[in-house]
């Protein structure tokens, strides 16, 4: 029986037990790690760079051309972590002058139809649900969980541990620890189920739950919610990320309940 066809430019650097399905199509400036699994139509352009033991599912475009029309063919590239899982139809596209990459890191899920623009960096660990859509330039924490049919505005940073609801508009910065959900986007508690999921003690939670009510509970604005868990809010690794998230969004963050 004929093989079905597939295209692997002779230039790509393709690892051990690597699998290729039938009518894929890699391009020359490609590096595929050792393990990894590509389905059938996959389109893996220029500039892709995949790690190991990752799977690729029908319909995918990887390192396609920004659609930023700033965009001047510098050269750019896309990173896929290791053990990362691509459903079908997901596109993700290179970088450009900007960042000059994209990054989805280790142990990621993106499911069916979420898109990457340009210069998007996501952390590890991160479940981005079917539909979620992404705009360019933005930063993802580690361990974020993103339900579907979210939409993410441009610039936007979403910290480490965050849960977003479902069908959520993303416009301002949500800082690391948290849930959010509601139009306009807000606060609604610590993501604490994901937190205790990942090994944090009740007392790391507590510190994080006292921090952010004296943030977006018991003071009427952030910048006197801020100077409260300054000087009250017991000293702590968590509660000193939280500070230093917010003090630098410049794009501002999320409201409170």
């Amino acid at each position: 029986m004929k093989e079905a066809p597939k295209y692997v430019h002779p230039d790509a650097k393709i690892g051990k037990d690597v699998t290729i399905e039938p009518f894929a199509a890699i391009y020359g400036d490609v590096e595929i790690g050792e393990g990894t699994w590509i389905g059938p139509n996959v389109v893996i352009m220029d500039g892709a760079r995949i790690g190991k033991n990752c799977k690729i599912f029908p319909g995918a475009v990887i390192s396609a051309v920004s659609q930023d029309l700033k965009y001047k063919g510098e050269y750019t590239t896309t990173h896929i972590g290791d053990n990362t899982v691509i459903r079908e139809c997901v596109t993700i596209h290179k970088g450009t002058a900007d960042r000059e990459k994209t990054v989805v890191g280790n142990n990621c899920l993106l499911m069916a139809y979420v898109h990457v623009a340009h210069d998007c960096l996501i952390g590890n660990n991160v479940i981005i649900a079917n539909s979620t859509q992404l705009a360019g330039h933005i930063t993802i924490g580690d361990n974020v969980v993103i339900e579907g049919m979210v939409g993410v505005q441009q610039f936007v940073n979403i910290g480490d541990h965050v849960f977003v609801a479902g069908s959520t508009n993303v416009r301002k910065n949500i800082p690391p620890y948290v849930r959010a959900a509601r139009e306009p986007l807000s606060y609604i508690g610590v993501n604490t189920i994901g937190l205790r999921r990942r090994g944090f003690a009740d007392e790391q939670i507590k510190n994080i739950e006292d921090t952010y009510r004296a943030i977006y509970v018991q003071n009427s604005n952030i910048s006197s919610g801020l100077k409260v868990a300054e000087l009250e809010i017991p000293d702590s690794e968590e509660k000193a990320k939280i500070i230093d998230f917010i003090k630098s969004s410049t794009k501002g963050i999320m409201r409170g309940i």
